[in-house]
């Protein structure tokens, strides 16, 4: 008999028809009279109930069936008697595919989250994992979706690059060499010639500096890709492997940009509540009372907009009138999670795109506001800031901080070439991008989201760890 899927059998009000459902068991509940056992698929959170005369089957066969085993069972489809479910199935037949005893490490009794991760192989089998797996793939879908609607085009950059985007210099390294007999020149320094490209190669950190190409001449793409970092941070919201959405939009100003990071992330935010609707339940319920709430405010709110000068005014006042800080906000000062949180959840109460940062800790590709006489700069809608600043445009959201990183880009080849020798940088891999300001430069806008912190922000989540399938972090890459 052809399998169902149980989030159809579910659905289904065909009643007293053969069906046959295959899955793995959540529980089985004997007793002399009934046996029953929840039996869960994957393709939704709800298990189907199917109902056993114990009577009717070999008695060994129903005690193989345990927490974890993976079973076929055909029988008659029938209305449910008991609260919880419409449907249910009263078996004909039954047929064990995969034992599984008592060392499973996924039974029945509660998990902590750290447990888990180090089950990450089986922890996918669990509900709260499930519900995640299912919500990170429509949050995808919803991605592909916004950008095929508004015209952009599905870009793919490279995953091994010899240029740094981010000047981080964190960067997990490419080779075919042998590590043990490395050959050197004589000040010390690895030869690269009888490497695999002849040169020092690394994962990407980022799309972005391809991506701007593509924009040059598609008009606005998107990459979505896995990306790298290698920073030894232990922290619930950092991986060193991790998926990066990146637009990139020619003709893009400012305010467009920031009308563009809003409306994207509203209507991933809606696609979730539209289609996750038992996921979300099941998370709101289980991990985060206040989860469909929070995510139907974000829909609900205009965006804050909020140059960064203002936003430190803010902060200093808050200081004065006794709020307590770890680190430092003052003007200059790259703000702290704890900085944006406090915009986002203790003054505004919604959703904060801040605007123009110092030039200090941003990247050297932003575009540089107007100078002022003194060595300011004016910003966005005219704002004056006591030193040079750049047109950047992060969203803050709550419980998250920084959920998106975004900017509009230098078009200006002088400029550009300027804040490149203004912070020394070797601009050996970077003649191909330095181009696109020699050959036809354009305004043009892009940003950055972690998708992991996205998925983060819609489940509810508190670990960036258990909202990938296998994380990767410093010493641990199993799975």
């Amino acid at each position: 008999m052809k399998r169902t899927k149980i989030i159809d059998v579910l659905k289904s009000t065909e009643y007293g028809k053969d069906i046959c459902v295959k899955g793995w068991v959540r529980t089985h509940r004997s007793s002399k009279a009934v046996d029953f056992i929840a039996l869960n698929d994957g393709s939704t959170i709800k298990n189907v109930q199917v109902v056993v005369d114990p009577t009717k089957f070999d008695e060994q066969l129903l005690k193989d069936i345990t927490t974890g085993a993976c079973i076929s069972a055909e029988g008659v489809l029938v209305e449910s008697q008991g609260a919880g479910q419409s449907s249910e199935i009263q078996a004909t037949k039954l047929e064990i595919y995969g034992l599984c005893d008592n060392t499973y490490p996924m039974q029945k009794k509660g998990q902590s989250f750290e447990v888990m991760r180090k089950n990450a192989h089986m922890r996918l089998r669990t509900n709260t994992f499930g519900a995640v797996m299912r919500i990170r793939h429509n949050m995808a879908m919803a991605i592909h979706t916004y950008f095929h609607e508004h015209g952009f085009f599905y870009f793919h950059t490279p995953l091994i690059t010899a240029s740094d985007c981010e000047g981080a210099g964190n960067m997990f390294q490419v080779t075919t060499k042998n590590l043990y007999d490395l050959k050197k020149d004589e000040q010390g320094k690895i030869i690269y010639d009888d490497d695999f490209f002849g040169e020092q190669t690394s994962l990407t950190v980022s799309g972005q500096l391809e991506g701007e190409l593509g924009a040059t001449a598609l008009g606005a793409i998107y990459t979505f890709g896995p990306t790298f970092r290698a920073e030894n941070s232990n922290t619930p919201r950092h991986l060193a492997e991790f998926w990066m959405v990146e637009p990139e939009v020619a003709f893009l100003d400012q305010e467009e940009l920031m009308d563009l990071e809003e409306d994207f992330i509203k209507y991933c935010v809606r696609w979730a509540l539209d289609n996750c609707q038992d996921d979300l339940a099941f998370l709101n319920q289980m991990i985060d009372k206040t989860l469909i709430a929070r995510l139907e405010g974000v829909l609900k709110e205009t965006f804050v907009r909020l140059p960064y000068t203002e936003g430190i005014n803010i902060l200093q006042e808050a200081i004065k009138k006794g709020k307590k800080f770890e680190f430092p906000c003052n003007w200059g000062d790259d703000l702290a999670s704890e900085h944006e949180r406090y915009l986002v959840e203790e003054h505004f109460k919604k959703p904060v795109i801040m605007t123009d940062y110092p030039r200090e800790f941003k990247s050297f590709y932003m575009k540089q506001n107007t100078d002022t006489a003194d060595g300011g700069s004016v910003g966005y809608k005219g704002a004056v800031a006591p030193g040079p600043t750049m047109q950047g445009t992060d969203v803050l959201f709550p419980q998250i901080g920084e959920i998106i990183g975004g900017s509009v880009r230098e078009e200006s080849y002088d400029k550009l070439m300027g804040e490149v020798e203004r912070r020394k940088m070797d601009t050996t891999h970077l003649w191909w991008y330095l181009d696109t300001r020699r050959w036809g430069t354009c305004p043009h806008a892009g940003f950055g989201l972690g998708f992991e912190r996205l998925i983060l922000f819609v489940t509810g989540m508190q670990n960036i760890r258990d909202v990938i399938p296998f994380p990767r972090t410093p010493k641990s890459a199993e799975f």
